[in-house]
């Protein structure tokens, strides 16, 4: 009866842990590799090294539409810089202003300290938060990557 008991436990522990990361898929969004290295010492980089403050890094080979990096006090969050509740278009690369990006074609309007919607969503369906990209730091460079 006790062996009973503890394979029914860890049968319950192992269906309850199991992930769904579905619920996280983005549909619009693909997931492109890369590695980008930011030297915080290069005059397009300078204003990343000041806590509170945003880049906007427009490289072809960075993400779908290039990214959005964010010094959050020394911890940097970087982004997608493609809107993510459509699919890439012509108005899709969203524009920076301060901490927020916003789409031109809808003016949904995103935080970049934790990447949610702040602006209403009229769309039909699921809204989705901004696209992550890992960071890592050390020193005066910044890695950004997928």
């Amino acid at each position: 009866m006790r062996h009973l008991f503890y394979i029914l436990s860890i049968l319950f522990i192992v269906t309850a842990c199991s992930s769904d990361d579905s619920s996280f898929d983005n549909p619009n969004l693909i997931e492109p590799g890369f590695s980008y290295n930011i030297n915080l010492n290069l005059p397009q980089y300078a204003n990343l090294a000041t806590p509170g403050t945003a880049v906007y890094v427009n490289n072809s080979n960075v993400g779908i539409r290039g990214i959005f990096v964010i010094n959050l006090f020394g911890s940097y969050r970087a982004w997608e810089a493609s809107c993510p509740n459509h699919p890439p278009n012509n108005c899709s690369t969203m524009t920076l202003s301060g901490v927020t990006c916003k789409c031109s074609c809808e003016d949904y309007e995103y935080e970049l300290a934790g990447g949610s919607l702040v602006s209403e969503f009229s769309g039909e369906g699921k809204t989705y938060p901004l696209q992550e990209y890992s960071v890592s730091a050390e020193g005066s460079n910044v890695r950004i990557y997928n």
